[in-house]
């Protein structure tokens, strides 16, 4: 049976270094490549003090598709063909919920290496992950400088 390996991906350095690691390391799996449209972190972008941007949806779904397609042009590299998937929602819960709605065996997620009063308020999307995931979970963490 071929495994099924779910990479959230966003635009993080660390999201590009999780799916060539999935790659790199199941060579044989069914990756899923889940991208979750978090129009709430949109709207936080655009820094309107809680005004409902009429074109954040949009934006955030041409993003969405941008970043998919990144995703497979990396997944070229590797003579690999991956799923992808964009879905709206909050990302820590949606990750999980996809990963058991596909039957998904394992997830691999980056993590943005926040610390402090800055994860307690934003939580970390990984963590959430790690906590609330049935399956095995990796996550990928980008190297900080001394």
């Amino acid at each position: 049976m071929t495994a099924r390996i779910l990479v959230a991906f966003d635009e993080s350095t660390q999201a590009n270094i999780a799916l060539r690691y999935a790659l790199s390391t199941h060579p044989d799996a069914e990756i899923h490549v889940l991208h979750v449209n978090d129009l709430e972190e949109w709207y936080r972008n655009e820094d309107l003090n809680d005004f409902y941007p009429e074109d954040a949806s949009e934006k955030s779904l041409e993003a969405a598709e941008t970043l998919l397609e990144r995703a497979e042009e990396i997944a070229r590299e590797y003579d690999a063909e991956v799923r992808t998937v964009s879905i709206d929602g909050d990302a820590a819960s949606t990750i999980v919920r996809y990963a058991e709605d596909h039957d998904v065996d394992h997830i691999v997620v980056g993590s943005h290496g926040r610390e402090g009063l800055v994860r307690y308020l934003l939580g970390s999307v990984a963590e959430h992950v790690v906590r609330r995931s049935h399956v095995p979970v990796t996550v990928i963490r980008e190297e900080q400088p001394p």
